[in-house]
């Protein structure tokens, strides 16, 4: 059985600095994108969510409650870090980068037909949560493999903070 090694070849300049600035401007949309989600979601959260999900509650702690499901995107974002960063690893980063970008973006559809207090009780709530954990972890899972993928298209260590920093 015989096996052959293909060396890549080296880059033009020119055509390295057209794959870097792809690099960061694919990395810096999807981050955006999944940020301004995280936004809107923070926003809604201290408009709605308390009346249509903890009802019964105290008006302050309702709002207490939604945010608690708010942070629980926060508190999934490592996990989706270490998932996707062992992923990025091994099948590319491209790839997962993608696989990121849909499940935030379908988590975050889903969030849109989540039936209320009034509709199925507490099972709302519990429905939220689970989305929201999801939402984090996609964003997790995005933004490290979003800095390195920029990162990792700079040819020196000169400019190489400054395309990272764009996501």
């Amino acid at each position: 059985m015989t096996t052959s090694t293909a060396t890549p070849l080296p880059l033009s300049d020119q055509e390295q600095r057209r794959q870097l600035r792809r690099a960061v401007v694919a990395s810096t949309v999807g981050t955006t994108i999944e940020w301004y989600d995280f936004f809107l979601y923070s926003i809604v959260t201290g408009l709605v969510f308390a009346k249509l999900y903890f009802p019964n509650s105290d008006p302050l702690v309702g709002t207490l409650q939604a945010f608690a499901i708010y942070a629980v995107g926060f508190v999934a974002r490592p996990i989706g870090a270490a998932i996707f960063g062992h992923y990025g690893d091994r099948i590319g980063r491209k790839s997962t980068l993608i696989a990121t970008l849909l499940i935030m973006g379908l988590a975050t559809f889903a969030v849109a037909f989540v039936p209320t207090y009034a509709s199925i009780g507490i099972w709302g709530a519990v429905l939220l949560t689970l989305l929201r954990f999801i939402q984090g972890v996609g964003v997790g899972g995005e933004w490290g493999g979003s800095v390195l993928m920029s990162m990792e298209w700079t040819k020196t260590n000169a400019h190489r903070g400054f395309a990272a920093s764009w996501p």
